[in-house]
């Protein structure tokens, strides 16, 4: 049986997307179950999956894993054979802090640019906290490109789990109409290029669940 990953609403779930995209870009068969947010029942249904009560979640069999770079970090595990993370183990330890660094950190954005894949591309002005947020992500985009990337379009050259997990940046810094440097617009462009990522947007415009505090800003 194929992997079954729980998710919620693809307009607004950014944490959902990292594995989404990474499963769907490398090709490995999952089920989708997908439990909408903001609703009474929302966290009793994620409860089954999770202990958090939150998502993404990840069911394989009798293993179960939350959180999304540990969800990834057991496809990796799973599926040893894809470079899920990057062969060379310079390389590699580079891409796993970078992912541990979006995982808990950039707090300054998330909060002023919160995700929402159905927004019109309109400029918001940054708070001086989402201003230093970028300002890192975007060094660290470039240091890893300049360093690893020649290979391909994106962080590490090819795309790998590191571009998954920053994946939900590229909408925030694109719909908010983020000014960045030509070498980070290079690099949205090329995740936003990726089929997963046109499904993923086309599924989330399809749907007709809403949020009216994320849809007002």
């Amino acid at each position: 049986m194929p992997i079954k990953l729980i998710i919620a609403n693809k307009a607004y779930s950014s944490w959902s997307l990292r594995p989404w995209i990474l499963l769907a870009t490398f090709g490995i068969p999952f089920e989708e179950v997908l439990i909408p947010m903001y609703r009474p029942d929302s966290k009793k249904k994620m409860l089954k999956y999770a202990p958090t009560g939150k998502v993404p979640s990840l069911q394989d069999g009798d293993v179960s894993a939350y959180e999304s770079i540990s969800v990834i970090e057991y496809i990796a595990e799973k599926y040893p054979k894809k470079a899920i993370w990057p062969k060379n183990k310079v390389a590699r330890a580079w891409a796993r802090s970078l992912s541990a660094e979006m995982h808990a950190g950039f707090q300054g954005l998330r909060q002023h640019c919160p995700t929402n894949f159905r927004r019109e591309v309109k400029e918001r002005e940054l708070t001086p906290q989402a201003a230093d947020d970028v300002k890192r992500i975007e060094a660290a985009w470039a240091a890893a490109r300049k360093k690893f990337g020649r290979g391909g379009p994106f962080l590490f050259g090819k795309f790998t789990a590191a571009d998954a997990m920053f994946a939900p940046v590229v909408n925030r810094l694109h719909i908010y109409d983020v000014k960045v440097s030509k070498t980070s617009r290079a690099y949205m462009d090329a995740i936003m290029a990726l089929p997963a990522w046109q499904a993923w947007i086309k599924d989330a415009h399809a749907e007709k669940w809403t949020n009216e505090i994320y849809d007002s800003i």
